[in-house]
């Protein structure tokens, strides 16, 4: 029988970045980049979060989140600088890294929580994309070890950064 923590611990799937974005000013539009350095004191270089540090240095999404958020509010598609995230990735369930440190290129990142929605999403998007966004908006991260992250990266679950159990 397999217990939770080996559950926990199982995740042989690895993801890819397919996107990355900074926001340079609170409310400035987000700038799409290839690639972006990332430091345990400032988080992502040029993003305005950078200057804060804490335990949202990082917002990751995932695009199959897009996928469903885009069908939910009848939308085509959904552009990722409108989600005002910083790293969009495919292939691996984000909110199974909780309390878990996870690899993105050459930088180590640890999850501190879900990033919710704002209501600012109701202009940004369509009327309804507050709601359409709940469970679906991404999560929150720290720096663990500073690097690069490029789109195109493997991200994957790192086995030895289980916080709980």
């Amino acid at each position: 029988m397999t217990n939770l923590k080996e559950l926990l611990n199982t995740m042989p799937q690895i993801g890819q970045v397919e996107w990355i974005g900074v926001r340079p000013l609170h409310k400035a539009p987000v700038a799409t980049v290839q690639e972006v350095a990332v430091t345990v004191a400032t988080g992502l270089a040029g993003d305005h979060y950078s200057k804060t540090g804490g335990n949202r240095q990082v917002t990751l999404l995932q695009a199959e989140h897009l996928t469903a958020m885009a069908n939910i509010l009848q939308l085509e598609s959904i552009d990722p600088t409108l989600m005002r995230r910083n790293i969009v990735v495919s292939g691996i369930n984000l909110l199974a890294f909780a309390d878990r440190q996870f690899r993105i290129g050459d930088a180590i990142l640890q999850m501190t929580g879900i990033c919710q929605p704002c209501s600012r999403m109701e202009h940004t998007l369509v009327p309804g994309a507050y709601n359409a966004m709940r469970g679906h908006s991404g999560i929150t991260a720290k720096v663990i070890q500073g690097g690069t992250i490029r789109v195109g990266d493997a991200v994957q679950l790192l086995e030895s950064g289980f916080a709980g159990l």
